[in-house]
């Protein structure tokens, strides 16, 4: 233990810098993932088989292991942040497409028909009614796909991706060597705190983005 805390007063700023790192590719890959994943629920929402369908293709994305994943697009996109970012996005889509139909489905059609009823259109009953109704729901999916890409994202390391993953992989590759678990230990610890903030994180947004009507 006292070896492992010497390490992480040694190694301070370049944690630092590797969880910043971290959770800048996760929240860029969030974004992307965002706004397919409510966009298209947005589209699809009322079409049941194209609904479906979009499912399927989300939920395929999360049956092939991150590593594969990640290795099969860097001979399109490279090393680095790109393949990085475009794996990540596919991972969370499914949590966040799901949770944007499962939100929007739920909003009642009574309020729906009161709305259409004051003279709105589709646009803003979606913008003014049907979001924000949804939106508690819709946060969940964002809260769960990022806490799962924060994990996958440690694996980017191994194609010279941006993160933790990268003191990770050091310490795998020196097994047997004094320093070796103070590495994959100081990366898992980001790792899992770096989790915690974000989900912090989110609490906090819930709490300022959704009305006291809708939490109760």
């Amino acid at each position: 233990m006292a070896s492992f805390i010497s390490y992480l007063e040694r190694r301070a700023d370049h944690l630092l810098e590797l969880a910043l790192a971290h959770a800048t590719v996760v929240a860029l890959a969030l974004l992307v993932a965002a706004v397919l994943g409510i966009g298209v629920g947005v589209a699809v929402r009322a079409h049941e088989r194209s609904a479906e369908a979009a499912l399927a293709v989300a939920g395929t994305f999360l049956t092939v292991p991150s590593y594969a994943l990640i290795g099969l697009l860097v001979p399109a996109l490279g090393l680095g942040y790109a393949p990085t970012i475009v794996a990540l996005a596919m991972y969370a889509l499914l949590p966040i497409l799901r949770n944007t139909l499962a939100g929007l489905r739920s909003v009642d059609p009574a309020v729906v028909e009161c709305a259409r009823g004051l003279g709105m259109g589709d646009r803003e009953r979606l913008l003014r009614v049907e979001l924000p109704l949804a939106w508690p729901v819709i946060l969940a999916g964002l809260r769960v796909a990022t806490v799962l890409i924060v994990g996958i994202a440690a694996i980017a390391a191994a194609v010279n991706g941006p993160g933790l993953g990268e003191d990770i992989f050091v310490g795998l590759a020196r097994i047997g060597s004094a320093s070796a678990l103070n590495y994959v230990l100081g990366g898992m610890l980001g790792v899992v705190v770096l989790a915690i903030l974000f989900d912090a994180a989110y609490a906090g947004l819930a709490r300022i983005t959704t009305s006291r009507g809708i939490r109760g």
